[in-house]
């Protein structure tokens, strides 16, 4: 039985959410998003919360039942808040800067790695080693953090790269004598 698919979304004063069948789409003063549910779930408003429950009682209802309810939630918190990932870089004459519409990352390869921002994301870099990716949609965000991640993934034996804020990097001992 999920647990947090008990749970109803409670929508806040400003937000309207309107369901039709299994789309739900969600505003609010950051901006609109939209979401399909899948067939397994029922969803409807009660009272000025969002209502998630399982069609049936298979597998497949009851995984989809908490995974719904958290996606509604998401939009909920993007379009008040919105959501925010921070990017360390670590390294010697590693730096990020943002020039225009794009990402200008100095990963140490023989080019500077040039990122396109995509539309809905907001880049900013307060400080050359670091990188704030914000944005209302969560899966955008995190899709765009792992993206800059991936050029430069840290290293076990330095630590050198580009990870996440508070990632613990796992360290190697390097050769002995």
């Amino acid at each position: 039985m999920s647990r947090i698919g008990k749970k109803a979304v409670p929508v806040p004063s400003g937000v309207t959410a309107d369901i039709s069948g299994q789309t739900v789409k969600v505003k609010g003063p950051k901006g609109s998003l939209q979401i399909v549910l899948p067939e397994d779930v029922i969803v409807k408003m009660e009272q000025g919360t969002v209502k998630v429950d399982p069609r049936s009682e298979t597998k497949r209802a009851r995984s989809m039942w908490g995974t719904s309810r958290t996606l509604v939630a998401n939009l909920i918190t993007g379009v008040t808040k919105g959501f925010e990932q921070k990017l360390e870089i670590v390294g010697v004459g590693y730096r990020a800067s943002v020039q225009g519409k794009n990402l200008q990352i100095a990963l140490g390869y023989s080019h500077d790695v040039i990122y396109p921002i995509p539309e809905g994301i907001a880049i900013v870099t307060p400080k050359p080693t670091e990188v704030l990716v914000s944005g209302i949609d969560k899966q955008k965000v995190g899709q765009v953090a792992a993206e800059i991640r991936a050029f430069r993934p840290p290293e076990p034996y330095k630590g050198k790269g580009v990870k996440y804020a508070g990632e613990y990097i796992f360290r190697k001992e390097g050769k002995k004598k």
